[in-house]
């Protein structure tokens, strides 16, 4: 049976507290990975440029859909690990 994919959701924050806010949403998405027994456990941030900085956390194509409509995220793209 073949792996499920991989999506990464993405949470786009921008301007001058864009890195704190980023970092700040990201612990908040590891509450819900711990409280949501999800598969994967990959939450983070990442800096784009100086003024955009994502919040992001990786999930199965079985989850997306009860995750997406729980959280919003921004936009999605598949995850390379």
């Amino acid at each position: 049976m073949p792996e499920e994919r991989k999506l990464k959701l993405i949470w786009d924050f921008r301007g001058p507290d864009a890195e704190s806010t980023a970092a700040h949403h990201a612990i908040h998405l590891q509450e819900f990975v711990n409280t949501s027994q999800l598969t994967m456990n990959v939450v983070g941030s990442e800096k784009i440029s100086e003024a955009h900085v994502i919040a992001f956390l990786v999930v199965t194509d079985s989850e997306m859909p009860p995750v997406r409509d729980a959280l919003k995220p921004h936009r999605g793209q598949l995850y390379e690990e």
